[in-house]
């Protein structure tokens, strides 16, 4: 079987295509691309074929989709309520600050569009707090424990972890830290348990603020969706990339702050979800995982922390986009099936709504409308 997955990077959007357990196409496309030209996703699957099921971006995840089950004339207002957990509206506002973040969004929304005029069996995966192995009061009024993107890494590197033991021996903690979010997850005898998302992690990401106090939420009072894209590391940094932050902590007290508030959020995340588990291990992925100043301070305050290897054939394409493929495939009965149904990606159910109890969560239930 063939399977293939696209990976929806703030910087660049990856297909990964896999056959059996090897990859055997790739291509990484810069996100801006996609935006200006969304039919060359299109035009790059194509080079793909033959496959036998397809992985679309999911964002924020629902229960294991079919694209065929969307209606075409409500797909692009189906996709960004669900998917995006946003407006269109709002999308196109913070384009207009060139947010990166934005960008993304709606190279996501259009290339979908795209996706859905083609006879492919294409799938939307889950995220994490739509898995079932996730008890229920992890949950309370939290949407981001972990975005569908991180739910396929967490495929790739229970795949890694597992191959000379059995699923269920398999217990570690996955630190993914990316160009925009950074997340941690804790896996227990190779399900998912629990997630910190990049949203809601308590130190900010590169580009992300991640988590907000309540009262500082109160004292600005309106909100934009552009607004998830600000106030990370970039921001207190006045900085455009990692590599300009890494270069400028002994310099400047604005950089030293970012970087060592960005470190220790993580490092604290980390923790916590180890005390959930009975290993002390630690993977890390992501781009800033390429780092080695950071790979080297994580070291100094976390005991046995290793990089996540990618699958084999892969040379490429980011370890999200490669998960996108191993649960693409084993979503359709493929050579990862027992992997993905072991994580019982395939019992996943609703989206990333359903567990807000505070009174103003009426206001967003108010506003969704079943578009299938």
């Amino acid at each position: 079987m063939r399977a293939v997955g696209i990976d929806p990077g703030t910087k660049s959007m990856d297909i990964c295509g896999i056959e059996n357990d090897r990859v055997y196409f790739e291509r990484s496309i810069e996100t801006e691309e996609v935006l200006n030209n969304p039919k060359i996703m299109v035009d790059e699957l194509k080079d793909a074929k033959p496959f036998d099921t397809l992985a679309a971006p999911s964002g924020y995840g629902v229960e294991p989709t079919n694209l065929s089950e969307v209606n075409e004339k409500n797909l692009e207002d189906w996709y960004y309520q669900y998917i995006l957990l946003t407006e269109k509206k709002y999308v196109e506002r913070a384009i207009e600050e060139e947010l990166t973040g934005a960008l993304l969004y709606k190279a996501m929304a259009e290339s979908i569009k795209e996706i859905k005029r083609e006879d492919w069996n294409t799938w939307f995966i889950p995220g994490v707090i739509n898995l079932p192995t996730v008890p229920k009061y992890r949950k309370v009024n939290k949407i981001d424990m972990g975005t569908a993107d991180k739910l396929a890494v967490t495929a790739l590197s229970l795949y890694k972890e597992s191959r000379e033991k059995k699923f269920d021996e398999c217990s570690y903690v996955l630190l993914e830290m990316g160009f925009g979010y950074n997340s941690v997850l804790a896996i227990d005898e190779g399900r998912l348990i629990d997630g910190v998302g990049g949203t809601t992690i308590s130190g900010p990401g590169f580009l992300t603020i991640s988590s907000i106090d309540a009262e500082f939420v109160q004292l600005v009072g309106q909100w934009d969706k552009g607004d998830v894209f600000k106030g990370g590391a970039a921001t207190i940094s006045r900085t455009d990339s990692p590599d300009q932050l890494l270069d400028c902590i002994e310099e400047k007290k604005e950089c030293k702050i970012a970087y060592e508030a960005m470190i220790e959020g993580v490092i604290k995340a980390v923790n916590s979800l180890k005390s959930e588990i009975s290993e002390d291990k630690v993977y890390v992925s992501g781009r800033l995982s390429e780092k080695s100043r950071i790979i080297e301070d994580l070291k100094e305050k976390l005991d046995d922390i290793r990089k996540l290897d990618s699958i084999k054939g892969a040379e490429k394409t980011k370890k999200t986009a490669q998960g996108y493929g191993i649960v693409a495939g084993g979503l359709t009965g493929g050579h990862f099936s027992d992997l993905i149904e072991h994580m019982k990606i395939p019992e996943a159910s609703g989206t990333s709504l359903d567990y807000l109890y505070h009174p103003k969560a009426q206001k967003i239930e108010d506003k969704l409308v079943s578009f299938k």
